[in-house]
């Protein structure tokens, strides 16, 4: 008898029930327990997660009043249904992105429990209702159905289409999660999803370039032809009911309805085969490295150590690059950057609207990869840590690090800027904004570098959908939003020179801002990574324990 067969809450043998009804709140306990335990490590913690969850309600009110406020627009039902299907695409591919995920998620750690398939699917999708994401959707999912409800028959529909949408993403992204878990926790396979993560990269911006087209087109008046079909497609179907019900088409809402019901089903019993076969199906899918491939990979590393500096700065840039070249997450980090830097830029070149200055986006894709440096090196970090003895060591540390990031984003800053260029036939903005895009990036590597001091946090190896460990989200959205924030308000005056120069009428003296901008990057990065060290120094053993939480 396999452990998925074993009754839960009671010995094998003992009766026939399932337990499910005491797994539920178990599994809902077990979540809020981790998430406390994870906040009561340190204030800082707790301080960013709290600061997160505020920023997120207050998000998801402003976007609940907005679409009240859509009430009794003539429109308002083809935004609401193509809001849905972007809720959907979104909690399908959005793990693969930012941080997510706990430990009560993670089917992988449940194979040795007795525990049958239908209670622990019941007792998952419970415990994937408790956060910030499950809120936030629900907000919008209120907030739509609001916006279009009419009459007795539409708030009817409207009361089991919101919970209806919410249940829908929930059990989709669990379900491509589970049956994808093989796949990406792999070596291979990790490294196959960097593409497939490219992919949903671009297909994001697409989506994203389109609805600015629409936009320009006329309004929301524009979204109907996209509405009509998306309204007929779960969980946009479920909104689409209401929609149909407030307008009196009973039979058609009632269609819509049954769609989103037979969806969810549908995704409920895919998760239960996934969540079967990964628990009893042995995995062959990792194999052992072998020799000659070990030989190579030490031959290679070799000559690229001949390349660089001598003394600390050389083996820290060393290190650096193989994670980018051999560990998945970081590589699908960096090509998913690479490939937005490029995209961004190019799409509004080709559009003929666009500006040089959307090159800029490269050196901000490129410059986020400085942030959470040390969460890279997971529980490995001790051995760092043991070198590490002052500042000046700490300082040499962050350097080369900065040095190895360098080693790809100033060609790849200059390359992108020269292409766009190219295309929209405006080299006398190329000084400017390259100049710029130094300034973003040495702006970048700074406040990168205090944040990987002050607000560390683990990327746990043992989940493909999970960037970083439970109860350090809120830490995770601080230190790169923060220190985005940060690198703004650091580049303001490169920006301010700019615009007054574009103001003035004086684009003849926008070349000076290439050498200003290279030397001004190159000071803000000299200082954070100054600042940093002394901090990073005093803090190893906080830095430790966080990155290897997971």
């Amino acid at each position: 008898m396999s452990v998925l067969d074993a009754p839960v809450g009671a010995a094998p043998g003992r009766n026939g029930t399932s337990g499910g009804e005491g797994l539920v709140p178990v599994f809902v306990r077990l979540k809020l327990t981790l998430l406390r335990n994870g906040l009561r490590q340190s204030a800082g913690r707790r301080a960013a997660y709290i600061t997160s969850v505020v920023l997120a309600l207050l998000i998801a009110a402003g976007q609940l009043i907005a679409l009240i406020a859509l009430r009794g627009n003539a429109h308002a039902g083809s935004l609401v249904v193509l809001l849905a299907g972007v809720l959907a695409v979104g909690w399908t591919v959005m793990p693969l992105f930012f941080p997510s995920g706990d430990e009560t998620l993670d089917p992988s750690r449940l194979v040795m429990l007795p525990l049958r398939p239908r209670p622990l699917i019941a007792a998952l999708l419970m415990a994937s209702l408790v956060g910030i994401g499950p809120l936030f959707t629900l907000c919008l999912a209120a907030g739509s159905v609001i916006a279009v409800a009419q009459g007795v028959a539409g708030a009817v529909f409207a009361v089991v289409a919101a919970p209806l949408t919410l249940l829908l993403c929930v059990a989709l992204t669990r379900a491509v999660a589970t049956a994808n878990t093989r796949l990406l926790t792999s070596r291979k396979g990790r490294d196959l999803a960097v593409l497939s993560g490219l992919v949903i990269a671009v297909g994001f911006q697409v989506v994203n370039f389109g609805a600015q087209r629409l936009g320009q087109a006329g309004g929301l008046a524009a979204l109907e032809p996209a509405a009509d079909v998306v309204r007929w497609l779960p969980p946009a179907s479920a909104i689409g009911a209401v929609d149909s019900a407030s307008q009196g088409s009973y039979g058609r809402a009632a269609v819509q309805l049954l769609l989103s019901v037979a969806a969810l089903l549908a995704l409920l019993w895919l998760w239960q085969r996934s969540l079967v076969k990964l628990m009893t199906a042995p995995d062959g899918s990792t194999l052992a490295a072998a020799g000659p491939t070990r030989e190579r990979a030490g031959k290679g590393g070799s000559r690229l150590s001949a390349l660089l500096p001598a003394g600390r700065t050389g083996p820290v840039m060393e290190r650096s690059l193989r994670y980018i070249a051999r560990d998945p997450k970081t590589k699908a980090a960096w090509v998913t950057a690479l490939a937005i830097g490029l995209i961004v830029p190019m799409l509004n070149a080709l559009q003929g609207t666009g500006s040089l200055y959307f090159a800029c986006f490269a050196a901000g894709m490129l410059g986020m990869q400085m942030y959470n440096q040390f969460g890279q090196d997971t529980s490995a970090f001790w051995m760092v840590a043991l070198t590490i003895s002052s500042t000046r060591d700490a300082y040499l540390e962050l350097r080369a690090r900065a040095l190895a990031l360098l080693l790809i984003t100033l060609p790849y800053t200059i390359v992108v800027t020269v292409v766009t260029a190219a295309v929209l036939g405006d080299w006398d903005a190329l000084p400017g904004v390259m100049g710029l895009s130094f300034a973003m990036l040495g702006a970048m590597l700074a406040t990168g570098a205090v944040a990987s001091a002050n607000f560390p946090y683990s990327i746990p190896q043992d989940g493909a959908f999970k960037n970083v460990a439970p109860g350090q989200a809120g830490l995770a959205w601080i230190s790169i939003f923060g220190g985005m924030i940060s690198a703004a308000l650091l580049c303001a005056p490169v920006i301010a020179v700019t615009i007054w120069l574009h103001v003035a009428d004086m684009e003849q003296w926008l070349w000076l801002l290439l050498p200003a901008g290279a030397g001004y990057g190159a000071l803000i990065s000299w200082a954070g990574l100054r600042l940093a060290a002394p901090r990073t120094a005093s803090r190893l053993p906080e830095i430790l324990a966080a990155v290897s939480k997971g």
